[in-house]
């Protein structure tokens, strides 16, 4: 049966919960247009998210990856169209490793375009009622390395599945004021 992979992060920076994580756990198992969906709850971690991804994309070959992860203070969905082979991080991942302008891939290329089909993916949701917008910058943390490296397995595999990154705002609870 084809499958979508579906990432997401685990909390970081004192957070409790990333919106990502809660994505992830809720569609873990469903199917979608004759998918499962498997999800993949991904260290925040430079080292230690690198293989379950790979193996991930290795093993089950699915047909669409789709990563999310949180972007604090974006108040909208937001669909990142580029990868940059670019680790400079602001504050350290939860191993308390802090790259600065670092290659995510020694020998990779400078960047990697998404294989989703941005524009309409944001028209389909705006035309939902969605807030969303197109990002070419997926900045240069973790969810921008999780993107470079996952389009770079599926390059690696030449593999047809389409690949791409969603950064999500806040949940509603954690900038609700009570």
């Amino acid at each position: 049966m084809p499958e979508i992979l579906l990432t997401g992060f685990q909390p970081y920076g004192g957070r409790q919960i990333n919106p990502s994580a809660e994505v992830v756990r809720t569609l873990e198992g469903t199917r979608i247009d004759g998918c499962t969906v498997r999800g993949l709850l991904l260290p925040v971690s430079f080292a230690a998210a690198k293989e379950p991804l790979t193996d991930a994309i290795t093993k089950h070959r699915p047909l669409l990856v789709v990563s999310t992860g949180l972007w604090p203070g974006e108040p909208v969905i937001r669909l990142e169209r580029v990868a940059v082979n670019r680790a400079s991080f602001e504050m350290p991942d939860n191993d308390g490793q802090r790259l600065l302008d670092d290659a995510v891939e020694a020998d990779g290329p400078v960047a990697r375009a998404v294989t989703l089909p941005v524009g309409k993916i944001i028209a389909s949701l705006r035309e939902r009622g969605i807030p969303a917008r197109t990002s070419d910058t997926a900045g240069t943390f973790l969810c921008n390395t999780t993107l470079y490296r996952a389009l770079g397995a599926c390059e690696r595999l030449e593999a047809s599945a389409r690949c791409g990154f969603v950064h999500l705002p806040y949940l509603p609870r954690q900038v609700a004021v009570l």
